[in-house]
């Protein structure tokens, strides 16, 4: 049966039956009720959201809609230019040195690789050699890295613009031809390579080596042997000054000071360049000193000071 849900008219009112009225009415309530539930139900969402009402502390945190972001104007848009590179400072700003450590903790495991010769410009001799180490097992290449590393420290303070030859981020090497050529390429103002000795117990001390003056195939030192001198003279006299150690007692008459024409580290180098053999692995009294940090970090000084005298800084 279809009931109409319009309220009957004045006329018809009275001819209505009591349950269709009570009907009529009731449909009208239910519908308005329909209407207003809504309504009322979304007001009090919003006052909970926004006042933070609720039962307890586990209710949800109070939502706040982000303000929309503005669109960017055509000057805001384009990319922040990128910071200049900063310029070294120091008195030696500009000047660039090329540190050469010796050897590789690597070369032990790849004899085979460093026995193949290259050429060296008067000769052909190995690729590089394994480095010496002490009684205890120390090795020089440990050491010379050491070494090298506090050496850029220093020098990087005065401004100057360091090169290593390596870090022993590589299996073996480099060849000492690339060493050389390391150098060369860099335009270093001057380049040092650092070692330690490895001859019989009871000789003790520091030399530096120079380069004699050689002229054969792509070795020519004509140019650099002077130079070259004055380096190691003062890095001779500033190590020694700096750590207390004495000029080798077996080799250089006293004077530290030693020549040769046979490593061709110094043979291939176009640039004021020298070697520094700090002490003797194989002595106990100099392996005490090498081994020690405190000492390394004197020898990394004095080859520094000696460095910064031949630049002028």
């Amino acid at each position: 049966m279809r009931y109409d849900d319009s309220p009957p008219s004045p006329e018809s009112a009275s001819s209505v039956s009591p349950d269709r009225r009570w009907f009529t009415r009731r449909s009208g309530l239910a519908v308005g009720a329909a209407v207003l539930a809504p309504t009322l139900l979304a007001g009090w969402v919003l006052v909970q959201l926004t006042t933070g009402a609720g039962a307890d502390d586990a209710r949800p945190p109070r939502i706040v809609m982000p303000a929309a972001a503005p669109s960017p104007t055509p000057s805001s848009s384009a990319a922040p230019a990128a910071p200049a590179t900063p310029q070294a400072k120091g008195p030696l700003a500009g000047k660039t040195v090329v540190i050469d450590p010796g050897h590789n903790t690597g070369n032990f495991k790849h004899t085979s690789e460093i026995d193949k010769k290259v050429d060296i410009g008067t000769n052909r001799k190995e690729c590089d050699t394994t480095g010496t180490t002490t009684n205890a097992g120390y090795m020089e290449a440990e050491f010379t890295l050491d070494v090298s590393r506090r050496l850029r420290t220093v020098l990087e303070a005065k401004g100057v613009k360091v090169v290593l030859t390596h870090e022993a981020n590589r299996a073996w090497g480099p060849c000492i031809d690339e060493r050389a050529r390391i150098g060369n390429e860099a335009a270093a103002d001057a380049v040092v390579s650092v070692h330690a000795d490895g001859v019989s117990s009871g000789n003790r001390g520091y030399h530096i080596i120079l380069p004699a003056k050689v002229k054969g195939g792509a070795a020519d030192t004509a140019k650099i042997v002077g130079p070259s001198r004055d380096l190691g003279e003062r890095i001779g006299s500033n190590f020694a000054r700096t750590t207390g150690s004495a000029p080798a007692n077996y080799l250089g008459s006293g004077t530290g000071l030693v020549v040769r024409d046979d490593l061709g580290g110094l043979n291939l180098s176009t640039r004021p360049k020298v070697f520094i053999e700090c002490g003797n692995m194989r002595d106990a009294k100099d392996a005490a000193l090498l081994t020690s940090p405190e000492w390394r970090q004197k020898a990394a000084q004095g080859i520094a000071d000696g460095i910064v005298g031949f630049l002028g800084g």
